[in-house]
């Protein structure tokens, strides 16, 4: 099994690295390449189904189009290292699109299809990006960027190219005129990230990074497996997780992904047992749901093939889990802790059959193989020693290359020796499990969507009646965690609560609104001038426990 903690005498640095073993990871495979391999001996399985309307892919489409897209790309004039947006929901093309993005050479960044016209706009232009490919029913969010916009779907756009007439056009080309050598060590991705400070950058992934990601993360999965998983395509594949955990995974296992563009309770759980899902990332609020809400007395729960679900967006209360494990007895719960910047390092999970282990309830897992974390004091830097709580940092193969175009805050994040220091707080215990028990960065988990309180002051503070402002997380029992505003404003000031409230849904997506503001006289802050975030939660805590009449509430 091999020792959890190895000291380095030449530093006496305390530094964990996996109890498996290394795993190899390809040379000079491009992403693509590596979760397509062997996909013609699948080419009638069932890659992508959509729960909703039924549309297929099968492997060999999937590879077909694949192909196809990129040679389009590059017929219109993507030059490799080029970034191309993608603002859809998730739909079954949406990992061709990715894939033929990556395959062509360029950069896929995925954006979130629910922002406000003014975010997606700010992405496009902190990517430089070059193109970008949305639906028609997202068209006008993006139509005014100046750039080429692909539109999937049957319907033509005026000023839109239509991605049917581009794949038929590519398959009339001769050959590829231009055609340039993807490399391992190529960009393929640049999602955007909160990363530790709340401001959102654009972190830039190789094909290496996400190869050598699914080699760890699939460590544990054998052959036997390889066409037996359906997993449920809930989570969305803007997010690095949904796009490599699940999208690129299940591909590198020629399992099937029943993709769903929106969560709803009855649409998810007839997904379930219709398409036999056995497998489902989820996130908190919606395991709430399927512990309490009164729909779930419409469904015969006993036809369900569900054997796991996992939630990696944020923690699970363990009052929850156990409400969860009594109603569904036979569904193992897993957990996961990753982040955009590095994907998966933990799981609580490997196959029992291959000796490998199962974690404690309430910790995030054991190490993965190939990766190595230390735990260090945030103000000494030094490391710590078992079962002593520090910032998780985490050193592998699978490192983001940086923020693009942020120099200074890379060398923040990633220091001289490689390590990528997380921003969270946690420990390993005896056993070589992984605990995650704060956040150094402010982030707000709303419905498992990371809300930056920085991004929400900025609009607040825009406002021409606001003095002051600070945003802070309170906790809901259904979202996890809610953004809650505190607001100083100017003397001559007759906004209401509520109409600040509305100012800020008018300038965000749905997710980001802040659900509670209160006005107050000052916002503390520490000598340095850091907002004292922990004392305004308690203060607001308290003041909504006294009252329910004084602050708005956005339902």
């Amino acid at each position: 099994m091999g020792t959890h903690l190895q000291a380095s005498a030449q530093d006496n640095e305390h530094i964990f690295r996996s109890q498996y073993q290394a795993v190899p990871v390809p040379d000079n495979m491009t992403l693509p390449d590596f979760v397509l391999q062997d996909a013609e001996l699948y080419a009638e399985k069932v890659a992508f189904v959509e729960a909703v309307t039924g549309k297929e892919y099968t492997y060999g489409e999937v590879v077909r189009d694949v192909r196809r897209f990129a040679k389009a790309l590059r017929s219109i004039g993507l030059r490799k290292g080029r970034v191309v947006v993608v603002v859809l929901p998730n739909v079954a093309e949406y990992a061709i699109v990715a894939l033929g993005i990556m395959a062509a050479g360029g950069v896929f960044s995925g954006a979130n299809p629910a922002g406000h016209a003014s975010e997606i706009k700010k992405q496009v232009e902190a990517a430089d990006a070059k193109l970008v490919v949305t639906n028609g029913a997202i068209y006008e969010k993006v139509k005014g960027l100046e750039l080429p916009v692909i539109v999937m779907g049957e319907e033509h756009v005026a000023g839109a190219i239509n991605w049917g007439e581009l794949l038929e056009a590519a398959d009339r080309a001769n050959t590829d005129t231009i055609s340039e050598d993807v490399h391992q060590n190529d960009l393929c991705a640049l999602p955007f990230s909160s990363g530790t400070t709340g401001v959102s950058k654009g972190v830039m992934l190789t094909h290496r990074n996400l190869v050598a990601n699914l080699c760890s993360t699939l460590f544990s999965v054998g052959p036997e497996m390889v066409g037996q998983i359906t997993i449920l395509g809930l989570m969305p594949f803007f997010h690095i997780y949904g796009i490599t955990g699940i999208c690129c995974a299940t591909l590198r296992n020629k399992g099937k992904v029943v993709v769903i563009g929106r969560y709803e309770l009855r649409t998810f759980l007839n997904a379930l047992i219709t398409h036999e899902v056995t497998f489902a990332p989820i996130v908190p609020p919606i395991i709430l749901a399927l512990v309490k809400n009164p729909i779930m007395e419409e469904f015969d729960l006993s036809r369900l093939k569900l054997r796991a679900v996992m939630t990696a967006a944020a923690p699970l209360a363990p009052e929850l889990l156990s409400a969860f494990e009594k109603k569904f007895p036979g569904v193992q719960v897993q957990e996961a802790y990753g982040l955009t910047e590095h994907s998966c390092i933990t799981l609580t999970h490997g196959d029992p059959t291959k000796g490998h282990a199962t974690a404690k309830k309430n910790s995030v897992g054991f190490i993965l193989p190939n990766m190595e974390l230390k735990f260090i004091d945030p103000e000494t830097g030094i490391s710590l020693p078992k079962n002593t709580p520090g910032e998780i940092c985490v050193r592998s193969q699978c490192v983001m290359q940086g923020y693009y175009k942020n120099e200074e805050e890379t060398a923040r994040t990633i220091d001289k020796n490689g390590w990528l220091h997380t921003g969270d707080i946690g420990y390993i215990d005896d056993d070589g499990d992984v605990f995650v028990v704060d956040r150094i960065k402010e982030l707000i988990k709303y419905k498992g969507f990371q809300v930056a309180p920085a991004e929400l002051e900025a609009i607040l503070l825009s406002h021409p009646s606001v003095e002051d402002t600070a945003v802070v997380s309170l906790p809901d029992e259904e979202a996890g965690e809610i953004p809650a505003a505190c607001v100083v404003l100017n003397p001559e000031a007759k906004e209401t609560e509520e109409e600040i409230v509305k100012y800020v849904a008018s300038n965000v997506a749905q997710y980001k609104r802040v659900r509670v503001v209160h006005f107050v006289e000052t916002i503390p802050k520490s000598p340095s001038g850091k907002i004292m975030r922990r004392l305004l939660r308690e203060k607001m805590l308290e003041k909504m426990k006294n009252t329910t009449k004084s602050g708005a509430i956005l339902p």
